[in-house]
């Protein structure tokens, strides 16, 4: 009996230090079964977010997996469409820019005097009532108490510092090269889409080329990039290495051409070996072009206090001056520093890490190393081998815009490779060499259609204006010095994906869009070589 109430006292000890302390039970995270409409597949996993009509699911392993969200089950899209609207609803009452340091050091002061008095009242309580013989058991099991009480308070409490980026000083940096880019945002999200394509040219300079060539891809609608607009400082930055983030952008350029690791999936410096050029670009596997080191040029075409780039946890980067414009001060380990409002931002320099030594905005690498969410290309050939001793002389568009020829010299003979696609999405490569061509074709994705920006374009010779934008049923239309009837008009509605929804040769008035999806349009009208494209947006 007497050993039986030793063990009560030291249990008891030991479970109101641990029961105090710690509050929160990270183990015990009950997973939710998700149903499928088809009843044939089903997913155990937790909520992570939803943008864009997809839904992402974290398994029990920490990987993410994404279902648009008309295939979950009518439950499991009620629950998924009430978890974002929580969200929405955390967003929207956060007023400042807060790290709760002062209110968290304030809330433990108190925990901590409050755990203090009940440890020490009901220990004296016990200390009283032991009998002598047990009070020499009592004096060890008070000190493995107390350690594990002060332990309790001494592990390490981080708080969550997390910005709120106004989308309209993001927008700011892209706007000079609209409308090839076009942005958008939510409440979690600032988007922006582009082909990839930037407006220098491409390739020239390689010296170690992997036989990949550039090919416009489709950034829009759902495979938009996505910026964080409530970026969250990590516990743990995560290096930019050869160890993460191998895989896919941490970066997009504000000309819309995404920027990767600086290191390849080989581990190596992808500028000092040679596989860049002279932009610090080159093509991915996916015939996909895309930045290694920070697009610096760029301030050659906007001012010098704006970012260059917004990595994808949310924070801008600059160049070699700060948003105040004032000269860049000293960086950081993470290749960056807080600025004078309190917002972490990066800096890119010309010698490595280039531009982010480690993320600082929390993140999710998935297993096969890239961040997530985030857009995605869409290959039309098998990834090609490295061409030894290939050295990249010039990229030229075809003139038709459909197309480039790309010209290397090898052995001190010339070589190039003449390329081009049509609108249904058949790739056609014509292989030049000083012996003769060969010819291979691919089919693939039909090219898309950036989006122009929802506000009017002001422009020389206006051809017509629409009302009202958003439509839900009756687009009205109003031409301007047109003759509706000369059969010389013609008026076309695409989605963004480039696909013909609609066409007349009569300038109609009013087209009924009740039957078409909600989304985003392009409208064009043609008045013999006039032409003129305005987005419409479809509720």
């Amino acid at each position: 009996m007497k050993n039986l109430k030793l063990i009560a006292i030291i249990v008891f000890c030991l479970i109101s230090s641990a029961a105090i302390a710690h509050t929160i039970d990270y183990g015990n995270v009950v997973l939710r079964k998700w149903q499928f409409q088809n009843g044939e597949k089903q997913l155990d996993g937790s909520f992570y977010s939803m943008k864009g009509g997809v839904v992402y699911i974290e398994d029990e392993k920490g990987s993410l997996h994404n279902y648009k969200l008309n295939l979950l089950s009518l439950d499991d899209q009620k629950f998924a469409l009430s978890k974002e609207r929580k969200v929405e609803e955390l967003n929207q009452i956060i007023p400042i820019v807060n790290d709760g340091s002062e209110n968290i050091a304030e809330m433990y002061l108190i925990k901590f005097l409050l755990s203090l008095l009940m440890f020490a009242f009901f220990t004296l309580l016990v200390y009283k009532k032991a009998k002598k013989e047990i009070v020499k058991y009592f004096i060890p099991a008070f000190m493995i108490g107390c350690l594990l009480f002060l332990y309790g308070f001494t592990v390490k409490v981080l708080p969550v510092i997390s910005s709120i980026t106004d989308p309209l000083s993001i927008d700011s940096a892209f706007m000079p090269f609209k409308p090839k880019v076009n942005t958008f945002w939510d409440a979690n999200y600032f988007y922006v889409e582009s082909k990839g394509i930037p407006d220098h040219q491409m390739m020239t300079g390689i010296t170690n080329w992997q036989q990949q060539v550039p090919i416009p891809q489709c950034y829009i609608g759902s495979n938009a990039w996505s910026i964080p607009l409530n970026p969250v400082i990590a516990t743990t930055p995560v290096p930019v290495s050869p160890q993460h983030f191998l895989r896919g952008a941490i970066a997009i350029a504000t000309n819309g051409v995404p920027i990767f690791n600086p290191y390849t999936n080989t581990g190596v410096d992808a500028y000092l070996d040679g596989q860049l050029d002279n932009f610090g670009g080159h093509c991915g596997r996916g015939d996909d072009y895309h930045y290694h080191t920070a697009p610096l040029f760029l301030y050659g075409q906007i001012a010098p206090t704006l970012p260059i780039a917004f990595a994808l946890d949310g924070f801008a980067v600059y160049g070699s001056v700060e948003p105040d414009g004032s000269p860049m001060i000293p960086l950081d380990a993470n290749h960056g520093h807080y600025g004078s409002n309190g917002v972490y931002h990066y800096h890119g320099t010309s010698s490595a890490p280039y531009m982010i030594g480690n993320m600082v905005g929390r993140v999710t690498e998935d297993s096969t190393l890239q961040i997530v969410p985030q857009a995605h290309a869409n290959p039309i050939r098998p990834g090609q081998n490295p061409l030894q001793g290939a050295v990249i002389t010039n990229c030229q568009s075809n003139g038709n815009n459909n197309g480039y020829v790309l010209s290397y010299s090898l052995n001190s003979q010339t070589y190039s490779i003449d390329y081009n696609w049509t609108t249904n999405g058949v790739y056609s490569f014509n292989f030049i060499s000083p012996s003769g061509s060969t010819f291979q074709s691919y089919n693939g994705f039909a090219q898309c259609m950036v989006p122009t920006a929802i506000n009017e374009i002001k422009e020389e010779n206006i051809l017509f204006s629409t009302y009202p934008n958003p439509v839900q049923n009756i687009l009205s239309i109003s031409y301007f010095s047109i003759n509706y009837f000369d059969g010389h008009s013609e008026i076309s509605i695409y989605d963004i994906q480039g696909k013909l929804k609609y066409q007349n040769t009569v300038l109609v008035k009013q087209i009924d869009m009740s039957e078409f999806s909600k989304g985003i349009y392009l409208i064009k009208v043609q008045r013999y070589g006039n032409v003129q494209v305005k987005k419409i947006v479809v509720q």
